[in-house]
C-alpha cells in the first residue's frame, strides 16, 4: 500500500506485512530443546506457505496500527445507515463488566444469579411497558432470529386453532428481510403494493386478505423512511379475517414512547437493541432482538421463561404450547444488561425525547439533501 490514503479515519499508510518482513526473523524464542535433533522425512518436507519473516515487535507494531484505522465514538461523529441507530454510550459497557455478571457461568444454579435474572426480567417489563405489549422473550439472538421467531409464533398460533393457513401479506416496502422468514415456516409471500404516496392503503390489504392467509408483515416506519398511517384500519381488516398482524420494530427508535403498538393493532413485534436501545451492532456476533407479544400470543413464547414466585427467580419450561428453545442458553445476556442500562439512565421522558430527536433529525437530512440536489 504505496499510496497515501484520505479516507477519515485511516490514520496511518501501514504497509503490508510481506513490505515489512526481512529474511531470518523470527517472532518466538523456542526453549533449548532437550531431546537429540532427527532429519525429517523427505516426503514430509515441503516449502510450506508464504509467511513473511518478523520479529514479534513488528507483528504487535502491525496489529495496533491497523486497530487505529477504527472510526467510531471516539474518533468523530458518524451515522449509522437507516434504521435510526443511535451511539453506544461506555456506561453501559461499564455495568455489563460489572464481574457479578461477567463472571456468572450459564450453568450456575438459580440461587447464584438472582441478581442476573431479576435484571432480565425487570428488562422484559419494561420493553413491555415502552411498547404497549403483554410479554417479552429476550431470547432471539439478533434481529434475524427474532423475526424468525415473530413467524413461528404466528405459525403456532393459527395451528392451535386447528388452521395453519398458508400464505402471508409481505408489502414492498417492509424489511426485505421478511419473506425468507416467511418461506422457512411454509408461507407464501403475496406482495402488497404501496399507495402512491409510499405507505400502505386499507383497499388494497383489503382485495388480498383471506382466511388462507395468516397476517401481514409491516415495517413502521416503513423502508422508505415514511410512517404508515393507516395501520389500525388495516389491523382490523387482518383481524377481521382471523390474520395476525406483525411490525417490524427496527426503527421503532421514531415511534419509542409516542406510539403505543398494542393501540393501533399489533399481535407481535421484534426490537433491534442495537437500533432503538444503544448496544453496539452485532456484525454477525453477538446480538439481541427481543420479541414482543399480545396476551394471546404468550403461551407461545420460546423457553426457558423468566418466572417469578414468592420474591424468588427461575427458569421455567413448564410452557407446553412454546416454540421450544432458540439457542442452549438463554441469550446473549451482556447485551441485554446493556439495553438495562441505557432505559434505566434515560427514563421515560428522554426515552420519548429520543425518538422525537430522531426524527427532527431524519427531517433535517432529508430536507438539506434535497437542497443539495
Amino acid at each position: 500500500m504505496k499510496e497515501t490514503i484520505g479516507t477519515t479515519g485511516l490514520i496511518l499508510n501501514e504497509p503490508l506485512l510481506w513490505e515489512k518482513g526481512c529474511n531470518g526473523r523470527i517472532g518466538y524464542s523456542l526453549p533449548r530443546q532437550d531431546v537429540p535433533s532427527q532429519p525429517l522425512n523427505a516426503e514430509w518436507v515441503c516449502d510450506g506457505p508464504d509467511f513473511p519473516d518478523l520479529s514479534e515487535v513488528d507483528v504487535v507494531r502491525h496489529y495496533t496500527r491497523l486497530s487505529q484505522w477504527n472510526y467510531g465514538v471516539d474518533s468523530g461523529m458518524y451515522p449509522l445507515g437507516s434504521c435510526t441507530m443511535k451511539y453506544n454510550p461506555k456506561t453501559n459497557e461499564r455495568q455489563a463488566a460489572l464481574p457479578g455478571f461477567t463472571g456468572a457461568h450459564p450453568l450456575l444454579p438459580e440461587d447464584l444469579c438472582q441478581g442476573t435474572l431479576e435484571l432480565l426480567y425487570d428488562l422484559q417489563q419494561y420493553l413491555a411497558e415502552i411498547t404497549g405489549m403483554d410479554a417479552v422473550s429476550l431470547q432471539p439472538a439478533a434481529g434475524a432470529q427474532g423475526e424468525f421467531t415473530r413467524m413461528l409464533l404466528i405459525h403456532a398460533f393459527h395451528k392451535s386453532k386447528g388452521n395453519p393457513r398458508s400464505k402471508i401479506l409481505v408489502p414492498d416496502t417492509a424489511h426485505g428481510t421478511n419473506p425468507a422468514s416467511a418461506a422457512l415456516c411454509g408461507y407464501r409471500s403475496v406482495a402488497v403494493k404501496s399507495g402512491a404516496e409510499g405507505v400502505l392503503t386499507p383497499e388494497t390489504v383489503a382485495q388480498l386478505m383471506d382466511e388462507e392467509t395468516a397476517g401481514i408483515m409491516i415495517t413502521n416506519p416503513n423502508t422508505l423512511g415514511l410512517f404508515e398511517r393507516h395501520v389500525k384500519e388495516i389491523a382490523a381488516i387482518v383481524h377481521g379475517k382471523g390474520g395476525l398482524v406483525y411490525c417490524d420494530g427496527a426503527n421503532m427508535n421514531a415511534l419509542m414512547g409516542i406510539v403505543d403498538m398494542a393501540a393501533i393493532g399489533i399481535d407481535v413485534l421484534h426490537l433491534n437493541l442495537h437500533k432503538t436501545f444503544s448496544t453496539p451492532h452485532g456484525g454477525g456476533g453477538p446480538g439481541c432482538g427481543p420479541v414482543c407479544v399480545r396476551e394471546h400470543l404468550e403461551p407461545f413464547l420460546p423457553i426457558p421463561r423468566i418466572i417469578q414466585k414468592n420474591g424468588k427467580f427461575s427458569l421455567s419450561e413448564d410452557f407446553p404450547e412454546s416454540i421450544g428453545r432458540l439457542h442452549a442458553f438463554f441469550g446473549n445476556v451482556g447485551v441485554m444488561i446493556k439495553a438495562f442500562s441505557y432505559i434505566l439512565s434515560m427514563g421515560p421522558d428522554h426515552l420519548k425525547k429520543a425518538s422525537q430527536l430522531a426524527v427532527l433529525n431524519a427531517n433535517y437530512v432529508n430536507t438539506d439533501f434535497r437542497g443539495a440536489i
